[in-house]
C-alpha cells in the first residue's frame, strides 16, 4: 500500500527517477524552457524550485548541495551566475507549467515548463496590460450629481405598474375560451 507517499513516482525506480529529474533540471536551467509530459513537468517543478532557492545564497556549501542534485558544472554555474540574480527578489514560484495539449502517439498530456523571468513575450504583454487600466462596474443604479453638492447620489428607477380599473378582473384569473 502507498499510504502517505505523496510524490509521483513516474513509473520508474528511484535511481532512474532521480537521474531523469537531474537531467531535466539541467536542461531547464540551460535552455530556460523545455517541453515534456504534464506529470514530469509537475515533478520537475517540485524538484527544481528548492534548488533555485538555494542558489540565491552564493556560498561554497550551497553550490555543493546544488551540484549533488544536478551533477552538471555548466548548469550549476549558470544557475548561480544568471538565474539567481534574476530571481533574487522573488519569494518563490520560479517556474511556470503551460499545458499544450495531447501528444499524437499516445495521447499523453504535453506541457511546457519554463522559468518565469525568462519569458520575454509574457513580460512584454504584462507591461502593456499595466498601462491600460480601466475600471468597470455593473450598472444596477444610475448616479446623479446634484447641483448644490458635488456628491453622487443614487437615483431610484421608477417602475410603472398597470392597474386594472375593474377590481373583479384584478383578483380573478382570466379564463381561456375553447
Amino acid at each position: 500500500m502507498r499510504h502517505k507517499k505523496k510524490f509521483n513516482h513516474l513509473g520508474r525506480k528511484s535511481q532512474h527517477r532521480k537521474a531523469m529529474l537531474s537531467n531535466m533540471a539541467s536542461s531547464l536551467i540551460l535552455h530556460k524552457r523545455i517541453s515534456t509530459t504534464l506529470a514530469k513537468a509537475k515533478a520537475l517543478r517540485s524538484y527544481i524550485e528548492p534548488l533555485i532557492t538555494k542558489a540565491k545564497e552564493d556560498s561554497t556549501h550551497s553550490r555543493r548541495l546544488v551540484f549533488s542534485h544536478l551533477q552538471n558544472k555548466e548548469a550549476v554555474s549558470e544557475l548561480f551566475r544568471e538565474i539567481s540574480q534574476k530571481v533574487g527578489d522573488r519569494p518563490g514560484g520560479y517556474t511556470r507549467v503551460l499545458k499544450t495539449g495531447p501528444r499524437y502517439g499516445d495521447n499523453a498530456e504535453i506541457a511546457i515548463i519554463e522559468l518565469v523571468d525568462y519569458n520575454e513575450a509574457m513580460l512584454e504583454q504584462k507591461e502593456e496590460q499595466k498601462g491600460k487600466t480601466t475600471r468597470r462596474r455593473r450598472g444596477g443604479t444610475k448616479k446623479k450629481i446634484s447641483a448644490d453638492t458635488d456628491k453622487e447620489e443614487p437615483v431610484a428607477e421608477v417602475k410603472e405598474e398597470i392597474v386594472k380599473e375593474d377590481p373583479k378582473e384584478a383578483t380573478e384569473p382570466e379564463k381561456k375560451e375553447e
